[in-house]
This record gives structure tokens, sequence and C-alpha cells, in this order.
């Protein structure tokens, strides 16, 4: 079995969950936020349909400079539900052909992740895959769940019956 066949189902059943839980986020509470230091659910939402480009990133790229010049890369804003589930989608299509198409060899390869010049880490691209994209969004999107029972929205399953759904 390939990495990339290893990968692909936790991939697949992660960005599911993920989709469910974007199709929650209401366009009335967009600008809604937990706390003055927290994101917007639209942002937070945004970030989370974004997430899967890091993917294509590690694995067309051998490093990224996520800040260069001193100025960190923003996506633009998406203003709604629809939209966002257009980008995620799109997006974790991109993804998964990226994943499809690498060799071992490309995804046992060093990939680096800088900071205006500097680096932060250096892993390997399957490694990457699992922790800045994977993991990343599992905690990203734990947040909105948060959010959406902080304003009485059905949060959805993940790994078993939520509240909400039994």
């Amino acid at each position: 079995m390939t990495i990339a066949q290893q990968l692909l189902p936790e991939f697949d059943k992660e960005m599911g969950i993920t989709r469910r839980t974007l199709e929650r986020v209401p366009n009335e509470k967009w600008e809604w936020r937990a706390h003055p230091k927290s994101s917007t659910m639209g942002s937070l939402a945004g970030h989370l349909s974004n997430i899967p480009t890091w993917t294509n990133h590690a694995i067309d790229l051998d490093r990224l400079d996520i800040a260069p010049e001193g100025k960190p890369l923003r996506n633009p804003p998406i203003s709604s539900r629809e939209k966002i589930l257009e980008n995620f989608d799109r997006n974790v299509a991109a993804a998964r052909a990226a994943i499809e198409g690498a060799s071992d060899q490309h995804l046992g390869g060093g990939w680096t992740l800088i900071s205006n010049g500097c680096p932060i880490f250096t892993l390997p691209r399957a490694a990457v895959l699992r922790s800045f994209v994977i993991n990343h969004m599992i905690h990203h999107r734990a947040q909105l769940g948060v959010y959406l029972r902080l304003n009485d929205i059905p949060v959805p399953a993940t790994y078993g019956p939520s509240a909400d759904e039994t």
C-alpha cells in the first residue's frame, strides 16, 4: 500500500466531517465571534475552506513562506455559506488529486514552512499532510463546533453522535 493510499481514507473522512460542519454555518451569524480576540464565524469558516490548499503547497513546493517580507499571506474573504462550500469542494478535489498523484518518494521528501525568511519546521511531506493539513483542520473545525453550540445551532456528529444527533 502506498503512502497516498494510507492517507486518503483519513483525508476523505475528515473532509466529509468538515463539510458537514461548514453546512451548518448560517449567513446571519457571519460576523459573530466568541470573544473580541476571536475570529468571526465567517472568517473561521473561510479559513477551514482554504486549509485543503496546504496539501497542494506541500506537494507542489519544497517550501512556503507564510509571511514574505513580514506580511502574512491572506486569502480573500468569502461572504456566504454557499461560497464557502463551493470553495471547500474545489479545494478538497484539488488536494485529493494531488495526494493521489504523489509518489512515496515525493511524500517522504522534506518540506519547509518559513515565516518572513525564517524556517519554522521541516518535515516529510506526508507528515505535513497529517499535521499541518488534517490535524490543523480538526483543530479549527472544533472551534467552529463551539461557535455553533454557543449559537444553539446543532453540531454535526464527528467521531460518534453529537448531543444534537443521536
